[in-house]
């Protein structure tokens, strides 16, 4: 893999990776103004947990027809945010993001509540755009560039985990406009986040404490029973396991498993990387054949927190959980009163079903 580094014209950076040497000269010709970011985090004292708040971001591209998209290389004509007229995959801060890229002087507290502690929004958000083709996706890239991106997370996950404050980095893909996705062109992000996330701090506490009560670990147990009963698999291979997990709370879930642990994605080696980019594209077809049109989904890296966040990583299992909110043909899942209000989700399908279809899909 080559990577070439440059800056935009706001001076946000981009980075592209590269199968083959290729010249990477050129430059943002844009009259940008300088990115200002008001990313704030106020702690809820009652859940433990930091809720991120970026105003601005209000403002951020939504939508746009195909011959405007900001993730199409630049043509003599347009101007987008890649300069070169072609790439393989491109990787940069993002223009609305999240998080902040500096640290702010702030009050300890939200003003007019002692209760609620502040902090700056400090982190890091990039976009991964996997291909220059507008009219794709993930699910139709041939495996040497799947393979790509496997390596271009490594790469971004190692970098984001030296930056100061990082507790947390996470790749991701939200795919559909039914999920929320303003921008069609094909792309993921990664965020770098200033703690641990709730999920990742919750099953890291039982894990560990699964560790004391059987002296072994979680994540591999739960692989070991899927890979036995076989009855919630969906696709395998030599170093990867597919399968919907027995507690699945979306009407479509699937987690992909190494059967090797490793705690983040730099971990894996060359042949975890190759198998994992046959079996994602494997599932991803699943997904995207199951019903008339491809299913919208989520693709989540769950990865071992930064070394320096404090929580443990020795444990930790690396596994990406792909869900989608369809549940039948023409019908979505919505997250209503139990599982926006209580956190309690109810599944209109059941694990052992839905695995069965899936391996029905060719």
């Amino acid at each position: 893999m080559i990577t070439t580094r440059s800056r935009l014209a706001d001076g946000r950076e981009i980075l592209y990776f590269d199968l083959d040497p290729v010249p990477r000269t050129a430059s943002d010709t844009r009259d940008l103004p300088s990115t200002t970011t008001h990313s704030r985090a106020r702690f809820d004292p009652l859940l433990g947990e930091w809720v991120v708040l970026a105003s601005h971001r209000q403002t951020r591209t939504f939508l746009p027809p195909a011959d405007l998209c900001p993730l199409c290389p630049s043509t003599p004509q347009r101007a987008t945010e890649i300069p070169e007229s072609d790439y393989q995959v491109a990787v940069f801060e993002n223009r609305f993001p999240s998080l902040s890229s500096i640290h702010a002087n702030l009050p300890a507290t939200v003003e007019g509540s002692p209760l609620t502690p502040l902090r700056d929004g400090f982190g890091r958000c990039e976009v991964v755009c996997f291909t220059s083709t507008h009219d794709s996706s993930f699910a139709q890239l041939d495996q040497r560039r799947a393979r790509l991106l496997v390596d271009v997370w490594a790469h971004r996950s190692a970098e984001l985990a030296t930056l100061d404050d990082i507790g947390q980095v996470f790749c991701f893909e939200n795919h559909g406009e039914e999920i929320g996705v303003t921008l069609s062109h094909p792309h993921g992000q990664i965020y770098a986040y200033p703690f641990v996330t709730p999920r990742v701090v919750k099953i890291a506490a039982n894990v560990a404490q699964y560790r004391k009560a059987n002296g072994s670990n979680l994540f591999g147990d739960i692989l070991a029973a899927e890979r036995a009963a076989g009855i919630r698999v969906v696709a395998v291979n030599e170093e990867w396991t597919a399968f919907v997990p027995p507690f699945a709370r979306w009407p479509y879930e699937v987690q992909l498993y190494p059967h090797r642990r490793v705690a983040d994605i730099p971990e894996l080696d060359d042949a975890q990387r190759d198998a994992f980019a046959h079996l994602y594209l494997d599932v991803l077809g699943r997904f995207a054949h199951r019903f008339d049109t491809p299913m919208p989904y989520v693709a989540a890296w769950n990865q071992a927190p930064t070394p320096k966040s404090g929580v443990p990583r020795d444990d930790w299992w690396l596994h990406l959980q792909l869900f989608s909110i369809r549940r039948a043909a023409g019908k979505l899942k919505y997250l209503a009163g139990s599982e926006s209000g209580m956190q309690v989700f109810i599944s209109d399908t059941t694990p052992e079903t839905i695995a069965a279809e899936l391996r029905e899909v060719r």
